[in-house]
């Protein structure tokens, strides 16, 4: 796989989720392999439902769907106009023919499953070597001592074996085996990795610093309807859990902060609090409306799930790595990334209400809201750029399953 051309399969929820953030999430791994001069392929099969914004609920049918993914695919780059797969909830396929995704799978150096949502074929796993990307640390490892103790239900023990299948394992939990890491360490070998950037797609799409709104934002969602995972008795949150212990920031903050919310967030009550609302879905329309909401915005400013705090996990949003690519500044919630990445200049990290206010406030001065600016295009240079992160993922998986095989690949 460390060859000049390799054929790799991404997968991903692009159409099954189709909004700007999703889309840049997984359709970054695609044009970037395919800018390194690899064969790619994107494939879509999650069995889910999808979501379909105009009716505003879940859908079986996925024609509308895969026609809105055909045509962000294809303005992103219309040499992807053909390299994707999409099959719906009734079994309905779109893009490439399902007989040539088998053989494309048949013959794939790579198949990359990021976030465990594909179904697993076993025309998928006729891959050379199989890899997981785990975007969700701490949730994905839940089961795992629960299975190695045999206490674990039957769904969760079926989704431990299936992860058991892949070959190497890559987490966006980058403390993980860290003194302070509560992930689980059992069963797998985590490679720790990062959102890749396409900065190409990200430099034209930046606006001047003196043209930008002057307000902070971010793009998120509450607490999920099925709450967070319980591992080793320890029962975990999302987003909404860490929010609540900021919920007084507007009233000091030196600067207005806009929620582009959606999920069941308390939206009055947020108001009433001086937190600036606005629509996340709307914002989230599409992958370019999107990247111009976030390019349009002084600061970003955002809490993490309290999982990934609490888990100290080491997790660094895909989403806020978009806004260091426009040149935006963020200040995040630190889930143990400030050992990992640099911080102090482009991220500033916090931990409590005080530091949240302090850092919000070093913004605001002209000359130094210059160099953030300038800090974080050079940390989305350095640390996130696909032409660095892509090649290093493909080198460890390499690695990964050649040690696993007893050095056979």
């Amino acid at each position: 796989m460390t060859k000049d051309s390799a054929r790799v399969i991404v997968t991903g929820l692009a159409a099954t989720f189709p909004f700007g953030g999703v889309f840049w999430d997984y359709l970054q791994y695609v044009l970037g392999f395919h800018q390194l001069g690899h064969d790619v392929l994107y494939i879509e099969d999650t069995g889910q439902w999808c979501y379909d914004p105009v009716a505003g609920t879940f859908v079986e049918e996925g024609d509308r769907n895969a026609l809105n993914l055909a045509r962000q695919i294809d303005r992103l780059d219309a040499d992807l106009a053909n390299r994707w797969f999409f099959r719906d909830a009734r079994g309905a396929t779109f893009g490439k023919p399902w007989k040539e995704v088998v053989e494309f799978c048949r013959t794939a150096d790579l198949f990359v499953h990021i976030s465990g949502t594909c179904w697993m074929r076993d025309e998928y796993f006729a891959a050379q070597t199989v890899a997981l990307i785990d975007s969700d640390p701490m949730f994905t490892q839940a089961s795992v001592p629960g299975y190695v103790s045999g206490e674990v239900d039957e769904v969760s023990r079926q989704r431990i074996e299936t992860l058991r299948r892949h070959d190497v394992f890559f987490t966006f939990g980058e403390a993980v085996g860290s003194r302070d890491s509560r992930i689980p360490t059992e069963l797998f070998d985590w490679i720790p990795t990062r959102q890749p950037i396409v900065l190409d797609k990200f430099v034209k799409a930046r606006i001047p610093m003196e043209q930008r709104r002057r307000v902070l934002t971010t793009v998120a969602s509450w607490e999920s309807a099925e709450g967070g995972p319980t591992v080793g008795g320890v029962s975990y949150g999302g987003k909404g859990t860490e929010f609540r212990r900021f919920m007084e920031l507007p009233k000091t903050s030196p600067l207005p902060i806009e929620l582009a919310m959606s999920g069941r967030a308390p939206v009055s009550e947020l108001r009433a609090m001086g937190w600036q609302m606005t629509d996340g879905y709307q914002v989230s329309r599409d992958p370019w409306r999107y990247q111009g909401y976030l390019a349009n915005s002084f600061a970003e400013w955002s809490p993490a799930k309290n999982a990934y705090v609490a888990g100290h996990t080491g997790w660094f949003s895909c989403r806020s790595a978009c806004y260091l690519a426009l040149g935006v500044p963020v200040v995040l919630q630190d889930t143990g990334f400030s050992s990992v990445l640099p911080t102090g200049q482009g991220i500033l990290p916090f931990s409590t209400l005080r530091e949240a206010l302090d850092a919000i406030g070093r913004l605001t001065d002209p000359t130094e809201y210059v160099k953030h600016c300038a800090a974080a295009r050079a940390i989305a240079e350095e640390w996130f750029d696909s032409r660095t992160v892509l090649p290093q993922l493909l080198e460890a998986a390499a690695n990964g399953a050649r040690a696993r095989s007893g050095g056979q690949i």
